[in-house]
């Protein structure tokens, strides 16, 4: 039980702290209009905005849909690791009450979780 009690709540501590990265590069994305995922391209014919970059050589990488493609993968992200933090959390609450410490062991049984 113990183990199951410290690897879910690493496991939820960790998801957390994904969820808020992706939220933190979701935001910074949108805000600066993705001018950040093209920083590693020294070129001068890349527009400031990275929804308008085209194609060039100067890139180690395709720049044509790189906004769009990094939020439509983040999006997802995000969201899967915020229901794992939840599911990892609940988890840990099962466990808590297997341990006899737990917020409701006085009104469930073990039997019942």
């Amino acid at each position: 039980h113990w183990t199951l009690l410290s690897v879910s709540l690493l496991n939820c501590l960790l998801s957390t702290a994904c969820s808020v990265g992706l939220a933190l590069a979701i935001a910074l994305t949108v805000h600066g209009r993705g001018t950040h995922l093209v920083r590693g391209c020294n070129s001068s014919a890349l527009p400031a905005d990275a929804r308008t970059a085209i194609a060039t050589n100067d890139c180690p990488f395709n720049t044509t849909r790189i906004y769009d493609t990094a939020l439509a993968l983040w999006f997802p992200s995000l969201l899967l690791a915020a229901a794992e933090a939840v599911l990892s959390g609940r988890c840990c609450l099962v466990a808590l009450v297997f341990q006899g410490i737990g917020p409701c062991t006085r009104s469930c049984d073990k039997e019942q979780v």
